[in-house]
C-alpha cells in the first residue's frame, strides 16, 4: 500500500485504519462496523500484496463528526 499522507493525520480526531483480512467479505464487514460509529471515507476494493495472506483495506476516520454528517 502507498504511504500515509501526513494530511489525513494532522489534526486530532483523523485516523488511517488498514485492515489486514482473509478475505474482502470480511474486511468490508469491518468498514462497515466503523462506519456506524464515526464519519469515514470508504474504500471501494481491496488490495492483495504479492508474498502477504489475505487482503488489505484502508479507510480514512474522522471521529470528530457522526457518521451522520
Amino acid at each position: 500500500m502507498k504511504p500515509i499522507h501526513p494530511t489525513h493525520v494532522e489534526q486530532p480526531g483523523l485516523a488511517v485504519i488498514e485492515v489486514a483480512a482473509a478475505d474482502d467479505t470480511t474486511a468490508f464487514a469491518v468498514q462497515d462496523l466503523l462506519a456506524k460509529h464515526c464519519a469515514i471515507a470508504p474504500a471501494d476494493r481491496t488490495i492483495r500484496e504479492p508474498g502477504e495472506p489475505g487482503v488489505r483495506l484502508r479507510m480514512f476516520l474522522d471521529l470528530r463528526q457522526h457518521p451522520d454528517t
